[in-house]
């Protein structure tokens, strides 16, 4: 059986902690059914529904009381209980549960995306299921890697703090020296049209996008879990981040030069890369 995600309709609206309890279980059920692999989803996902007779005899699947996701590193439960929600987050060893706490609903969430993406990402033995099953899931978090046109030198900076608060020194070093680079181009590539849309483009979206789904996965499951491919989603990060940094310093150089050819050259590799997964950590 194939590990790639289920098809269907389009993407369901980005799930919302302050929705009413059933159209939030409603749309996590349907979009992490979407979001995991066929070959796993029956596995860990596990949706509790309840059928009046009117859903009976009109064959709706009834509403949906509670949703439990088996991850990598927690199980992970949803349900309504007289209208309001609750939420548990377990640690299981050996069948047991070790731990148990109960999470505010947005965070539950944040580690439901969390917990969808690594199993995804080992189903399919490729770090590139990050961004794509995160992009299925539409689990609406906090996003501190978040670069707007409207100012990218201000969202660099920010972004290069909080990279440098949650990643390895190593790494966070490797995302500051991106960011200069990128600084320094933008200004030389103004108005020049394509070239100035490819550096933006590097900015506001290949970049965040790439710390943004490395950082939803569980820390530890990222740190030390060995892919098929042998390496970890840690290591996977590094490399992605060296191909990003190569190419900032190509772009830069060929601004500072003046060549837009280049920077196109450098814009389409990117292109290739990172555009159809937004992070493709598995090459």
């Amino acid at each position: 059986m194939s590990d790639a995600p289920r098809s269907g309709p389009a993407p369901v609206d980005r799930i919302d902690a302050t929705a009413d309890p059933r159209t939030l279980l409603d749309t996590l059920a349907t979009a992490a059914g979407r979001a995991l692999p066929a070959s796993v989803v029956d596995t860990v996902l596990s949706v509790e529904r309840h059928r009046s007779i009117a859903d009976r005899m009109a064959g709706r699947p009834g509403t949906v009381r509670s949703v439990r996701l088996t991850g990598v590193e927690e199980t992970l439960t949803l349900a309504e209980d007289d209208g309001r929600l609750t939420t548990e987050a377990a640690r299981v060893s050996g069948g047991v549960t070790i731990a148990r706490r109960q999470p505010p609903v947005g965070q539950w969430l944040a580690l439901f995306a969390g917990e969808v993406a690594a199993v995804a990402t080992d189903a399919a033995g490729d770090a590139a299921e990050v961004s794509a099953s995160l992009g299925r899931l539409g689990v609406r978090t906090a996003d501190p890697f978040r670069v707007t046109d409207a100012d990218v030198p201000a969202g660099l900076a920010a972004l290069t703090a909080t990279a440098q608060s949650r990643l390895t020194t190593e790494d966070g070093a490797t995302v500051g020296r991106i960011t200069a680079l990128l600084v320094d181009a933008l200004p030389r590539v103004a108005g020049s049209g394509e070239p100035e849309i490819v550096v933006r483009r590097t900015a506001t979206s290949y970049l965040p996008d790439t710390l943004r789904a490395f950082t939803a996965l569980p820390a530890d499951w990222a740190a030390t879990h060995r892919l098929a491919n042998g390496s970890t989603p840690a290591e996977a990060l590094r490399d992605q981040l060296a191909a990003l940094e190569a190419a900032a310093v190509r772009m830069r150089d060929a601004a500072v030069g003046r060549d837009a050819t280049e920077v196109l050259v450098n814009g389409r590799f990117l292109d290739d890369r990172f555009r159809a997964s937004s992070l493709d950590l598995g090459d």
